[in-house]
């Protein structure tokens, strides 16, 4: 989003690489960028639920 760089992945030769959780990630950059205050979950996919962090969550996600 906005030309800024969220994630860095490097990969050995030997390790696989999955296209679908790299758009994944690209897509969890982007809605958070245009969704302030909110956090995109471990495995989350467009269309999911997301989070507001808060001292409420601690320990229960």
């Amino acid at each position: 989003p906005e030309g800024v760089i969220k994630l860095c992945e490097i990969h050995d030769n030997g390790i696989g690489r999955d296209a679908k959780e790299l758009l994944r990630k690209v897509q969890a950059a982007q809605y958070v960028a245009s969704h302030p205050g909110e956090v995109c979950p471990a495995k989350w996919k467009q269309g999911e639920a997301t989070l507001k962090p808060s001292l409420d969550l601690v320990g229960k996600i």
